[in-house]
């Protein structure tokens, strides 16, 4: 059970920072100011060192980690362009991403809760997550 759940939280990090990143990407050339960036690319840079610790950990136990859900990306990937052709200003950006870190903490502490078997050091990657999107949510709220 304990490896099980494991993996399955594993895979739902893997997944939710792949979509992070995907977000944080799909709007970085939009971003007039410069801290405003600043915030997006160090939380992309930190996402992108769990990924890595996410990467060893799913190697250790044979699994290739998991794809952010198409229809959720498509449908991120929709809502983001839309706003963005009738409002390019920042605070639409940090709504669209106060947004998805809303989403991101709401699922990653569902699946906290779900795969309570998961491993200390599994729980610990997904509660620095959690984290990281709710800083950044607090860090562009001047913004909004």
């Amino acid at each position: 059970m304990i490896e099980s759940d494991t993996i399955k939280l594993l895979r739902e990090c893997d997944a939710g920072i792949k979509m992070g990143v995907a977000s944080i990407d799909d709007v970085l050339d939009y971003v007039h100011d410069e801290n405003f960036r600043k915030h997006l690319s160090d939380c992309k840079d930190e996402h992108n060192k769990l990924k890595e610790e996410i990467q060893i950990l799913l190697e250790k136990y044979h699994d290739d980690g998991k794809e952010p859900n198409p229809m959720a990306k498509g449908m991120s990937w929709m809502k983001t362009n839309v706003k963005l052709v009738m409002d390019e200003s920042d605070e639409t950006i940090a709504d669209l991403m106060t947004d998805g870190c809303n989403m991101g903490v709401k699922s990653l502490n569902k699946y906290l809760n779900q795969y309570k078997a998961a491993d200390e050091k599994t729980k610990d990657i997904t509660k620095r997550l959690i984290n990281l999107e709710e800083k950044l949510a607090i860090d562009i709220r001047h913004y909004l």
